[in-house]
């Protein structure tokens, strides 16, 4: 490999690029130039620092060059502490009112349990070592959360050339023992909600708007009144195949919350969001109150909005395809396995489908002798 000069066009400057072929993909400027002559101090420590650091570019390059196909990474491609690498990824990565990926960050920190960890020391078994710690220290669908955030850092950091295979690829992210089928609303439920007030009409009212909508809680949080279209909203979500956001036609119940709260509040603008909320846990606190005096005897959380949303669709023969579509997923495998009904509307007619001795004539108790 070379290092060829190339002066400027006024002849001040001299700019510098490698070469190891004949071909124009075999050329990469250096980035790095020099005063051609010289006249002050400032010049000449320009010059000789430029050239130090022209060297050190050229054998980092060297040894990139040598190195493909061989799985080795050089020291200088990644960061010395992977944690600062996991920082990174969740400073450009998580969204506003999304918790997981930053709360992955600091159970994985506390895991470790140290300030610096080698990129190499992530290898499948630490993977495995977290994500069993996650599964003995939470319950439910948390440990599954916080485990596929760090699966998808993990990714990120392997295409970027840290590991030639993923080390947390053949690790699955898993739910906790204590798995709570989620619960949702049925039609009376729906209509004895919007017939109770509650202590905060922006957790109600936000509430009933992603029953009408599929919303998610953070979708209704970051709502803004620019969102809104004559009988729609245009939600943060994008369409897989068309790049849009999608759009979701408003209920007529979903429209009079709106125009309610904008009959409230005098200066809208369009930048502004349209709920205050509070905290993800602190609406599901605010929530359980509600629907506890509304007379609801079910656990009910945010996200039971989204699902009774599915299944009051479903249940009024609305194909899947349509819903997934409402949904914002672009296929109908979440609606078959998450978005569905996981228990019968009517246990007493369902258990009356069992034989009943009564169609047959004989006593339920005492058996026909022989």
């Amino acid at each position: 490999m070379t290092i060829e000069e190339r002066p400027s066009a006024n002849g001040k400057k001299i700019y510098y690029r490698f070469v190891w072929g004949h071909g124009a993909s075999d050329k990469m400027s250096a980035g790095i130039f020099t005063y051609a002559k010289p006249k002050t101090q400032v010049e000449k420590n320009h010059n000789k620092e430029a050239l130090v650091l022209l060297e050190i570019k050229r054998s980092q390059l060297v040894i990139d060059r040598q190195a493909i196909g061989t799985g080795y990474i050089a020291a200088h491609r990644y960061k010395q502490n992977f944690l600062d690498f996991f920082e990174g990824y969740v400073k450009k990565n998580v969204r506003k009112g999304k918790r997981h990926l930053q709360s992955s960050f600091e159970h994985f920190k506390t895991f470790i349990g140290k300030k610096s960890l080698p990129p190499i020391e992530i290898t499948e078994d630490l993977c495995q070592r977290f994500r069993n710690y996650l599964l003995d220290k939470f319950n439910g669908d948390t440990p599954m959360n916080y485990f596929s955030e760090f699966k998808r850092m993990v990714k990120a950091a392997t295409k970027q050339g840290y590991y030639r295979y993923n080390p947390a690829e053949d690790v699955k992210a898993k739910a906790g023992k204590n798995r709570r089928l989620k619960e949702h609303l049925e039609v009376e439920e729906y209509l004895r909600l919007l017939n109770t007030p509650s202590l905060n009409e922006e957790v109600r009212e936000g509430f009933i708007l992603c029953c009408y909508t599929g919303l998610r809680w953070v979708d209704v949080k970051l709502l803004k009144w620019s969102d809104l279209g004559k009988d729609s909203i245009k939600t943060r979500l994008i369409q897989a195949k068309t790049g849009l956001p999608v759009v979701v036609t408003m209920h007529p119940v979903a429209k009079a919350i709106l125009d309610k709260r904008k009959s409230r509040i005098k200066k809208q603008e369009e930048s502004s969001n349209i709920f205050s909320l509070p905290t993800a846990d602190g609406a599901n606190k605010i929530l359980t109150a509600w629907v506890n005096t509304a007379g609801v005897e079910k656990y009910i959380t945010w996200s039971g909005a989204r699902l009774s949303f599915s299944i009051l669709l479903q249940d009024e023969r609305v194909d899947t395809a349509t819903v997934a579509l409402l949904l914002g997923h672009s296929t109908t495998k979440y609606v078959n396995e998450t978005y569905k009904r996981h228990r019968p509307k009517d246990q007493t007619a369902i258990i009356a489908k069992l034989p009943s001795p009564e169609k047959i004539g004989t006593n339920p108790i005492e058996p026909k002798s022989a």
